[in-house]
């Protein structure tokens, strides 16, 4: 009796029951991937990015396909939230010690970031009225100004409100951390201090503001970086205050990118969550992210 040849179906079925490697791997070694790995329990991969979780995470709540690409895509969004987030808080801490190097590294990582998470708006971005109220329902109450990470990255910004903290009432953790970074330096304040161990003239009513209240844009601060603008150009705080502007760019771009997304699905309607929608995102959309770095360049 013939015996059965290596790829057939039945030898290749006992050999995976038995854990060994069936012979018809993708390709021949060194090439061909160790089968083998994982095969007791969840593979080494997945252990570490945690892949089964993220992708099992999506529950549409309407019948409506286009919901799938809201919920994932919304999901993405908070992710990079809280990769940059990561990102500022890195620069925000090694800017406390002195180390321009490594804000400045964290600060060009996160322009990257930056940029996939503009770019997650492509999904939604054309969505028509009628294709977006197919599944608006299912949001109820919820918007976006209700992201405890992207409220993160607002107050990293210096876009402090205690006011913004009332929707996360419910949440103890997500609460303590959002008090805490209420109560923090902003990344824009570390700078200021920064400058001001330098040796330049930041007034003493910034440096000695409440971290917890929104900045103001102050001229004296204006003033600084229109010297420092104005000075050697492969300075490393004329470096800095462009990774700086780099980002500041990119924010008021994922804030008008919203704005344009949300006018062309909603119209002026009123947001969900009780927002007033296009006008809210019109209000965020004028206001410059590290003001004085930009009013500066008129000086110089």
């Amino acid at each position: 009796m013939s015996q059965p040849s290596p790829i057939d179906p039945a030898n290749s079925a006992a050999s995976a029951a038995a854990g060994s490697v069936p012979a018809d791997a993708e390709s021949d070694p060194p090439f061909a991937p160790d089968l083998s790995i994982g095969s007791s329990s969840t593979t080494p991969y997945e252990d570490y990015v945690q892949a089964d979780v993220l992708t099992h995470l999506q529950h549409p709540l309407s019948d409506d396909p286009g919901e799938m690409v809201f919920l994932v895509t919304t999901q993405v969004m908070e992710l990079w939230f809280t990769v940059i987030v990561h990102e500022w808080r890195t620069a925000a801490e090694a800017l406390r010690r002195d180390d321009l190097t490594v804000a400045r590294d964290a600060l060009r990582r996160s322009t990257y970031e930056l940029e996939a998470l503009n770019a997650a708006w492509k999904p939604l971005a054309r969505l028509t009225p009628a294709q977006f109220n197919a599944y608006r329902s299912a949001l109820g109450e919820g918007s976006g100004f209700q992201s405890a990470m992207y409220r993160r990255m607002e107050f990293l910004l210096g876009e402090k409100s205690a006011s913004m903290l009332v929707p996360h009432r419910g949440a103890p953790r997500e609460l303590a951390e959002l008090e805490k970074a209420l109560q923090e330096p902003s990344l824009w304040d570390e700078v200021l201090r920064l400058l001001a161990r330098r040796g330049y003239p930041v007034p003493e009513a910034v440096l000695r503001r409440d971290p917890a209240l929104r900045y103001e844009p102050d001229p004296g601060v204006e003033a600084v970086w229109a010297e420092i603008y104005d000075g050697p150009q492969e300075s490393d705080l004329v470096r800095l205050g462009e990774a700086l502007t780099d980002v500041a760019e990119l924010v008021w771009r994922w804030r008008n990118d919203h704005l344009v997304a949300t006018r062309r699905a909603m119209g002026a309607k009123m947001g969900t969550g009780g927002s007033a929608g296009v006008a809210w995102l019109e209000k965020r959309a004028r206001k410059n992210v590290f003001p004085e770095l930009w009013t500066a360049r008129s000086h110089v």
